[in-house]
């Protein structure tokens, strides 16, 4: 992530700990949980919580973590995106968006269906790498044998997400969780099984619309 091209700034308070937003000029650019890994620190951009593009993610994650109101959440929408990464990264970050809500895939499923099994690693490297938690559900990719894996934003975190998705009461200990803790392989909740790959031009995000793309950023 470039700090240089960061134009704002905005916090929010979750059920999961505190969020920081940033913008830059072609929309949403960074959503963390804090202290997860990647977290980009302090930023020197001002912070402006009436920014229309931070407004409405913050309205997003707001309706998203408020069960009764998650269905009006995805009605309204993503708000404009600006995933900065390599061309491979994107197109993960891309798939990841096609995952829907109270489903998952596995790291070799979602490399599947990108037509690169051979590099499922590569593949579990960019969904480890995603910029906007939540709003990007990179927490919907688990391991093959349905195993909890990896989460920039702590495992317990992850667990609390996919059961909020399952309309499941959200785990305490999800709670200011530490991203840096490692709690024993949970499996995943009870989900829907994964559907079928949606056709590509499905997706919210085309090729180049509202991605940055940045050879070398964020690798």
């Amino acid at each position: 992530m470039l700090k240089t091209l960061m134009l704002s700034q905005s916090e929010i308070d979750t059920p999961l700990g505190r969020m920081l937003l940033a913008r830059d000029a072609q929309g949403l650019c960074g959503v963390w949980f804090e202290a997860q890994k990647y977290h980009p620190g302090p930023l020197s951009v001002p912070r402006d919580d009436a920014d229309p593009c931070l407004r409405q993610a913050a309205d997003w994650l707001h309706a998203y973590f408020d069960g009764s109101r998650r269905a009006a959440a995805h009605a309204d929408g993503l708000p404009p995106m600006s995933l900065i990464g390599t061309p491979f990264q994107q197109s993960v970050w891309r798939a990841l968006l096609d995952i829907p809500s109270g489903e998952t895939v596995s790291y070799g499923e979602l490399a599947d269906r990108l037509g690169c099994r051979a590099a499922v690693r590569a593949v579990a490297a960019a969904v480890g790498r995603n910029p906007l938690s939540v709003l990007v559900p990179c927490h919907r990719v688990i391991g093959s044998n349905g195993q909890l894996t990896g989460y920039a934003g702590g495992l317990p975190r992850k667990q609390a997400l996919l059961a909020l998705e399952c309309h499941q009461q959200l785990p305490m200990e999800a709670r200011a969780t530490d991203p840096g803790a490692h709690p024993p392989p949970s499996p995943a909740p009870a989900l829907a099984p994964p559907a079928s790959p949606p056709p590509r031009t499905s997706s919210p995000w085309p090729q180049g619309s509202l991605f940055t793309s940045l050879e070398g950023a964020g690798a």
